[in-house]
Order: structure tokens, then sequence, then C-alpha cells
């Protein structure tokens, strides 16, 4: 599931590549690359993402955004009071603890990161990055299997859509995303069916 998750998160950033091509190992997108890598180390830091989330964030930046930004843009946001202020409180959010449900903490997440877009280049990767974290290490999804950036890709103008709404902070707006939100990750569950069919007919 990570190779067609890091797919759709490349192709919501704006860099758009067919699967196979890159299961074969042809596309050099850095972009793409990125989400790869940020894909693969989801499970390396679902441990750390609940107790030092900022650091898990520039980790995340550092392996999305390689090659893509300046070396010494990567792991850090950028230099404005308005997205440190709104980090810290994310932040304290995350580490802090919290009853919200799980799926509706990653929502928030996802949005939040999405439209304050805290650092250089491919931010929008390590949003949705950041949301599975939420998933994973609050045990919604501990193994990373539900591919929920796919079901953002099947919907994307909703998700588009949806995102900007939930900028607006108005309960209307916030309802929409979170609406969006359930609907994606029911599509990327759906997707496990759709992958197991696979493995038994090629059996």
């Amino acid at each position: 599931m990570s190779l067609r998750s890091a797919v759709a998160s490349a192709a919501l950033e704006g860099y758009a590549h067919e699967r196979e091509a890159v299961r074969a190992g042809t596309v050099t997108d850095p972009v793409l690359q990125g989400a790869l890598r940020v894909a693969g180390a989801l499970p390396g830091l679902a441990e750390l993402w609940p107790t030092a989330p900022r650091q898990a964030l520039a980790k995340l930046h550092v392996l999305a955004a390689r090659d893509v930004v300046p070396e010494p843009e990567l792991g850090r946001p950028v230099a404005d009071p308005v997205v440190a202020a709104r980090l810290d409180g994310l932040a304290g959010l995350i580490a802090g603890g919290t009853n919200v449900p799980p799926l509706v903490l990653a929502a928030v997440v996802h949005g939040e990161l999405l439209n304050l877009r805290p650092f250089a280049g491919p931010s929008g990767v390590v949003a949705r990055a950041a949301a599975r974290l939420v998933l994973m290490s609050t045990g919604f999804d501990p193994r990373g299997l539900v591919g929920v950036d796919v079901g953002h890709q099947e919907r994307e103008p909703e998700y588009v859509g949806a995102a900007g709404t939930f900028a607006t902070g108005t309960p209307d707006g916030i309802r929409s995303w979170l609406r969006h939100y359930t609907a994606a990750i029911e599509i990327g569950a759906d997707q496990l069916t759709v992958i197991g069919d696979e493995v038994l007919a090629a059996a």
C-alpha cells in the first residue's frame, strides 16, 4: 500500500505518474521519490509522533523535500511567527493528549498542515504523511495499510474544495472536510479488498 499511497500523494501535489512506471523504477521525479521515502519511513516514525511531533514533521520534510528545496531549508519551518504559533498549538494538541477520536484528529492535523504549508516545497506530502502518522500511532491503522491518500486522489476536486472550506474555520467548513476525510478513509479501506483480490487472482 505504501507505493499506491506515495504515488497518490505525489499526484495530489501536482506530480502525477503511472504506478507501473514507478514500480519499474523509471520515474526519477524528486517529489515522487520524496513521497516514496516518506511512505517507507512512516512505521519508524509512528512511535516518535505522539511525543515529539515537531521533530517527526522535520524528519518528514527532510525526506519529502530532498533535491527539491535548498539543503538549509530541509526540516525547517518557514520563518513566520503565525506559522510558528500554529505549529506550537498543533504540536501541543498532539503531544498533550486529547479525547478527540483518531479519525477526527487525523483530519484536523491534515487540514491544518495542508492550509498552513509550514515547509517549503512539497508541504502537502508532509501534511498527508502526518495525518497517516496520527492513524498509525493511535491504533486506528497501526500498520498503515489504509490507503487514505488514494481516497483523497479519487475525490481530488472534493479534497481541494473541502480543504479550502476547512481553512475558513467555520462549522460548515469543518463538517465538509470531515465528511470528505471519512469518505477517503472508506475508499482507502476498500483498496485493501481490491489488493487482496489481485493477490489471490495472481496466485
